[in-house]
């Protein structure tokens, strides 16, 4: 799947019915990360996943096997860059989000920080970074 330059923010949500119409649910933490805004129009996508429930709608059988891949983590291990820090974990380490809405846990910050990071680990959901300057 081939993921445009232009996508804002990624993240999962369950589809719920609400007042005869369907309704997905985006997250606070994106519209307070400045990602997006209240009251702007967007383009959604929706993308199946392996853990979605059971489905009522018929697959064409070429379709059914068809695995999704995911988009590469927008960061590599040894890539040095200046980040804020947006929100801290449960234990303590600061958050901050670069493209796509991909996060990067970084030890030893606060809320509110910038600093320059370099990145020691990359997964496909998050990567983990050691400061290198406070700014």
């Amino acid at each position: 799947m081939e993921v445009p330059d232009n996508l804002l923010c990624l993240y999962n949500a369950e589809l719920k019915e609400q007042d005869g119409s369907y309704v997905i649910e985006v997250p606070a933490r994106e519209v307070s990360n400045n990602q997006i805004a209240s009251g702007e129009v967007y383009r959604a996508a929706v993308l199946q996943t392996k853990t979605s429930g059971t489905n009522n709608h018929s697959t064409q059988p070429d379709q059914q096997n068809t695995a999704q891949s995911a988009p590469e983590p927008p960061v590599e291990k040894g890539e040095q860059r200046t980040v804020t820090i947006e929100d801290v974990g449960d234990q303590g380490d600061g958050i901050a989000r670069v493209e796509r809405g991909y996060v990067i846990i970084v030890s030893d910050t606060e809320l509110g920080d910038q600093v320059v990071i370099e990145v020691t680990n990359v997964r496909q959901n998050v990567a983990f970074a050691n400061v290198i300057e406070q700014q």
